[in-house]
């Protein structure tokens, strides 16, 4: 399911949430410029979360829990990181504003990529992206607006469906699969030794945003 739009009017200008979007968009540029795959790997070891590296020197590495969020992979990852971000952080910076927003971004964004890396703590292998600042995000969405109502595109094999759905249905289901596939790779023991998707910080990130949304803003809201 991929969400075009919701229903939520933003009263004010969301331009913490443009400055978390440019800033990526930025430092992935940066990276199309590298001259070479080597440098673009040592660029990528620099500032992203490397689990084992961050629980044998966390006192250096602490900071790749937050630089690791501007890091991206690929024209897919950011497109949809950046999506997400931009159509979900706006209704939630409006609610909490734009100060609180900054904190609330990156300490969801801490939080969630201390879940995964804590999750594969021997791991070797970088872990990059915003998705899980981004889920913390859609967990406070959860929280303020859950009777919104997002505008959906749902592909059904061969065919394509645009629904409007209940914003704790998208959301509720969204979590559901990042726990889901996170307790598969932890029954499998894959999170310890391959890459892929960060499933647990997308979970951890969510359930970050959710807890911690009341400390941000007003519950109060129509959409309520």
């Amino acid at each position: 399911m991929i969400p075009l739009r919701d229903n939520v009017p933003n009263k004010t200008f969301s331009f913490i949430n443009w400055i978390f979007i440019c800033a990526n968009i930025y430092v992935f540029i940066l990276m199309l410029r590298l001259s070479s795959p080597h440098a673009l790997q040592l660029f990528v070891n620099e500032w992203s979360v490397i689990p084992k590296r961050l629980f044998s020197d966390p006192f250096h590495q602490w900071t790749t829990l937050i630089s690791a969020m501007f890091v991206h992979g690929g024209w897919l990852h950011i497109i949809f990181n950046m999506w997400f971000l931009y159509l979900f952080g706006g209704p939630v910076e409006d609610k909490m504003g734009h100060f609180c927003y900054l904190i609330f971004y990156l300490l969801v964004g801490i939080l969630a990529n201390g879940t995964q890396a804590y999750l594969s703590a021997n791991s070797v292998i970088p872990m990059l992206g915003a998705s899980g600042a981004i889920a913390g995000v859609l967990g406070s969405y959860f929280f303020f607006y859950p009777h919104a109502r997002i505008v959906t595109l749902i592909p059904l094999g061969f065919f394509i469906t645009i629904r409007e759905i209940p914003a704790f249905f998208f959301l509720g289901f969204w979590f559901l699969l990042q726990a889901f596939n996170g307790s598969m790779m932890i029954s499998s023991q894959l999170v310890k030794s391959t890459g892929g998707v960060a499933w647990w910080a997308h979970a951890g990130g969510f359930i970050a945003g959710l807890l911690f949304s009341p400390l941000f803003g007003p519950k109060t809201s129509k959409y309520r």
